[in-house]
């Protein structure tokens, strides 16, 4: 079945039937593992589950334009598979980010070149999440081909933030995010390339892990290898995160480079919380602005952790050449992936798309080679970092959330930037330099908007990453429970 879609024109959010403390169903309220947990008792069926995640579905998602294509008749058929129960996830739903086919599903990209595309084969992502034991029953929203960091497009509109819905909910992965915190999702799939699976979830109080890529198989594209992107986990806490991880991870035919599943699981790591010995912090990585709410979140939490026992040192990798490295990068992937798209489509194409586009059928291969050579120069700084320390925290976002009729961020501090996506060097700082990273719920500011702590190790060391966010997590003790999303105008 193709899939249905809410119609999401008018840019008003709909007013709910409900108030900001309504009670919260007691299953949309519990965790995965919680909820994993009673289906391997038999104390919950996955058709009972799928029924109670419907009708949460239909009375949030209206308000907060997070799910927009729903498949939870295809969902009901699959829950029907006997093996499910021997499955990793016993069936636990998850929707999958609207840049990866389904088959049979409405698959869209966030563009208007591809709003009436119904694949006939999902994406290996998907195939590998469906034979670990996830129930597809939606596609969550995403801005045009994942660009940009506010989740809006031309087909389905824009995701607002359920903690103000006036807010947006960063990108690209918004769609994931606002569905974790509003209770229409216990895990999600997303993707990240410049902090897509860590800027939203910063603003949405939930758990964003971009892996090292390779962890996660995917499609081989238009390269072998593609080292900017990567797909992993979204959930509300850092076990959540870490089961699903689970069930991403692992070499699969089809995808040469992808990584065997390490000998310990990513959520016996999470489920041993410890602190290292030494850690480094860092505001800024010496490449960006912050602002001065988020600093003030991230001294408080950072506070916590000392009092706690943790030594930190204030020390950062040398970053200098990033954003240069980072801009042809991108251009480049821009142009080999979509460059195609351009001269038929034009017309249809979102701006920030089609300046990428430009941005990288522009580059010289002398361009592209001083990119590449950076690159290996500053990767090697920051692998000679985590010889010094094996963690260093910062933080997932430089602003708190911003109104969601703005595209971007153009200053922050005083401070303006060049382009729409510099605003997020302290997210794609950490894509260049391949390591995985995590964001995590740390505070929020004085007008209870979600501020997030990013967490980053070295390179295919997620078991020291998760083992040190879950760690962190019991000592700050946010309360990332979903919530009924508070409408503003």
């Amino acid at each position: 079945m193709p899939g249905l879609s809410y119609p999401h024109a008018n840019p008003d959010p709909v007013r709910l039937n409900m108030q900001d403390d309504t009670a919260i169903p007691e299953l949309i309220g519990m965790t995965a593992l919680e909820i994993r947990s009673l289906i391997r008792r038999k104390r919950l069926s996955v058709p009972e589950l799928l029924e109670s995640l419907e009708n949460r579905v239909r009375e949030v998602e209206p308000c907060v334009n997070a799910l927009p294509t729903l498949c939870f008749e295809r969902a009901r058929a699959a829950a029907c598979a006997p093996e499910l129960g021997n499955t990793l996830l016993g069936g636990l739903p998850v929707p999958i980010k609207d840049l990866e086919n389904v088959e049979g599903v409405r698959t869209t990209q966030g563009s208007r070149v591809y709003q009436n595309h119904v694949p006939d084969q999902s994406d290996i992502v998907v195939a590998h999440l469906e034979a670990n034991g996830a129930t597809v029953y939606a596609k969550s929203n995403t801005p045009e081909f994942g660009t940009g960091g506010n989740t809006w497009n031309h087909v389905f509109g824009a995701t607002r933030n359920p903690w103000n819905t006036s807010m947006s909910v960063a990108g690209s992965s918004g769609g994931a995010a606002a569905a974790l915190a509003s209770g229409m999702a216990w895990l999600a799939q997303g993707s990240d390339m410049g902090g897509s699976l860590r800027n939203p979830a910063s603003f949405c109080n939930v758990v964003g892990l971009r892996p090292t890529v390779g962890r996660v198989a995917a499609n081989m594209g238009t390269e072998i290898l593609d080292t900017l992107s990567t797909a992993g986990p979204m959930a509300r806490n850092v076990r959540d995160a870490a089961l699903l991880l689970d069930a991403m991870c692992g070499h699969v035919s089809g995808a040469p480079l992808s990584l065997p599943s390490p000998c310990t699981g990513f959520l016996e790591s999470a489920c041993s919380p410890g602190l290292p010995g030494k850690v480094a912090y860092s505001m800024d990585l010496g490449i960006t602005p912050v602002d001065s709410q988020v600093r003030t979140v991230m001294e408080r939490a950072l506070l916590q952790l000392e009092q706690a026992g943790m030594t930190l040192e204030e020390a950062c990798p040398d970053f200098s050449g990033l954003h240069e490295v980072f801009h042809v990068l991108r251009a480049r992937e821009y142009a080999r992936n979509l460059g195609g798209l351009l001269a038929g489509h034009a017309d249809v194409l979102s701006p920030n798309v089609a300046w990428n586009i430009r941005q990288g059928m522009n580059l010289d291969m002398d361009r592209i080679d001083r990119a590449n050579a950076h690159r290996v120069t500053l990767v090697g700084r920051v692998q000679a970092f985590f010889g010094r320390y094996p963690v260093i925290l910062c933080p997932a976002t430089i602003v708190p959330p911003y109104p969601v009729t703005h595209d971007h961020v153009e200053a922050c501090d005083g401070q303006s930037f060049e382009n729409y996506f510099q605003w997020l060097g302290i997210a794609y700082a950490w894509t260049t330099a391949l390591c995985p990273a995590l964001s995590l719920p740390c505070g929020f500011t004085d007008s209870g908007l979600p501020v997030g702590m990013q967490v980053v190790s070295t390179s295919y060391d997620e078991g020291t990453l998760l083992s040190t966010a879950s760690g962190i997590e019991e000592i700050l003790g946010i309360d990332t429970s979903p919530i009924n999303p508070r409408i503003t105008q």
